[in-house]
């Protein structure tokens, strides 16, 4: 089959002609993208660029990470210096309309949340009131702390810091009452304070945040690509789900390698991000689930037939 060439292939080809994709990470967010002692990237977000790298390059490991700053993630994209973000970045109209930037798919659906100390008793945000609380600069969370308290005519002294690590050291050292950041993030926080059974996280979430891949406006065919690797990964699962064996991850593939010349890409493309990164129920477990030391449970963010909120694709 003849792959076809569409207008407006520049990323795709520049990708190629690189040989490495350029992602835009967090500066360090376990779950989600956090760089190891080897300088080894981990995560949900991490294993998301890798699928795309293995799709298009064959090797999920050819990717630049670039942790990048939350104010300054979606500028990075937009002036050439990366070919997707991919960061706990929550996909809204204000970004969306205010940036030449769209959003291939939700990764993962969250909420924000609150980080606590046990011993101080707090169980609701609301007891929070009048209180100091972490928060990182060039997020949402301002404002949502702004309009969920506002709303209920009480407010929190939001204390920005610049870094994740510097706004949980912000909490740890007892400056603020909690840690608002997404409830996802926040079980990765948790997990690296000295006593983790001494913190909590609070069920209540004060936000929708469905966090999403993102890329530049300019270039469909490269958006197409992107989406329909987050497609596959979501599909595959449902697939294997449906057939009681891996086989049926690896039928989705067959299915989605049909369309690769029309996407730009090689027939196998949806075998090598399976053997890249698995599937996307593979993806969550190792990097969230009771694999990875987080044990967060998968809530919205499992399968429509499960009760979450990913629905499959088809991939015929």
């Amino acid at each position: 089959m003849t792959t076809v060439v569409r207008e407006g292939e520049a990323v795709l080809e520049a990708v190629r002609e690189r040989g490495r994709v350029r992602a835009v990470v967090s500066q360090g967010i376990r779950g989600l993208s956090l760089r190891d002692g080897n300088g080894v990237w981990h995560g949900l977000d991490a294993d998301v660029a890798r699928a795309v790298a293995a799709a298009v390059l064959g090797d999920g490991d050819a990717v630049d990470w670039l942790p990048t700053d939350p104010a300054d993630r979606l500028d990075r994209l937009v002036s050439g210096g990366a070919d997707l973000v991919t960061c706990n970045l929550s996909w809204t109209c204000g970004r969306e309309a205010g940036h030449p930037v769209l959003f291939a798919g939700v990764t993962c659906y969250d909420g924000e949340g609150f980080l606590v100390r046990a011993a101080d008793g707090i169980t609701r945000p609301e007891q929070l009131a009048g209180m100091r609380v972490a928060t990182q600069e060039g997020t949402t969370t301002a404002g949502n702390l702004a309009a969920w308290f506002g709303a209920r005519g009480l407010r929190v002294d939001a204390v920005a810091h610049a870094t994740p690590d510097e706004a949980l050291a912000g909490y740890a050292d007892g400056t603020c009452a909690a840690y608002v950041l997404d409830r996802i993030a926040l079980a990765g926080a948790r997990a690296g304070l000295a006593r983790p059974g001494e913190h909590t996280v609070l069920e209540a979430a004060i936000s929708r945040e469905p966090m999403a891949l993102a890329v530049r406006e300019d270039d469909p065919a490269w958006f197409r690509v992107c989406r329909w690797v987050l497609q596959f990964l979501v599909a595959a699962e449902h697939a294997e789900k449906e057939s009681g064996s891996r086989q049926g991850a690896r039928d989705a593939a067959g299915a989605a390698g049909r369309h690769g010349p029309a996407l730009g890409l090689g027939a196998d493309w949806a075998h090598r991000v399976l053997d890249a990164v698995g599937t996307y129920g593979d993806v969550y477990e190792r990097n969230l689930g009771a694999a990875s030391g987080l044990h967060v449970s998968r809530g919205p963010n499992a399968l429509a037939g499960d009760g979450g909120l990913h629905y499959p694709l088809p991939l015929h």
